[in-house]
C-alpha cells in the first residue's frame, strides 16, 4: 500500500491510502493530480516505521515529507510541506520546515513566535 495526495494548484486537498494499480483503473474528473507520497519521511529523511530511527533504505524517501490536506506541493522542488507559518519565516532547502530567523528557546519553557516583534514570547506558567 501507498499514500497519494490529491494536489489542486499546489494545496493538498486529500490523502489517500491506495495499491499503485488503483490508479490504472480509477477515473478522476475533478481538477488536480495524485502524487505519492511517504508517511514515514519527515525533514527529507525515511525512518522505520513509529520511530525516529533513520531507515537504511532511503530510496523510499519521498518529497521531503508527508502530504498533509490544506499542506503545500512544490512541484519545482519535488516536495511536500507546510504553509508559511510566519512572512518572516524562511524555508530550509534541504528539509522543507520553515527555519524562524532566531532560533527557538532551549530552556524547557514553552514560547510562541511574535511576528511583529521577531522574538519568543514565553507562555505564561500553569501553577
Amino acid at each position: 500500500m501507498g499514500h497519494y495526495a490529491k494536489v489542486v494548484n499546489g494545496v493538498v486537498t486529500n490523502v489517500i491510502v491506495a495499491e499503485p494499480e488503483f490508479f490504472q483503473s480509477f477515473t478522476d474528473d475533478s481538477p488536480g493530480e495524485w502524487i505519492q507520497t511517504s508517511y514515514n519521511t519527515r525533514g527529507g529523511i525515511h525512518y522505520i516505521p513509529d520511530s525516529d530511527v533513520p531507515s537504511e533504505d532511503q530510496s523510499k524517501a519521498l518529497r521531503k515529507n508527508y502530504a498533509r490536506v490544506g499542506g503545500v506541493y512544490d512541484n519545482e522542488r519535488d516536495a511536500f510541506y507546510e504553509p508559511q507559518p510566519y512572512p518572516s519565516w524562511t524555508l530550509d532547502e534541504t528539509t522543507c520546515f520553515w527555519i524562524p530567523p532566531v532560533p527557538y528557546p532551549a530552556d524547557g519553557d514553552l514560547y510562541e513566535w511574535n511576528e511583529d516583534t521577531k522574538t519568543w514570547d514565553a507562555l505564561p506558567t500553569a501553577e
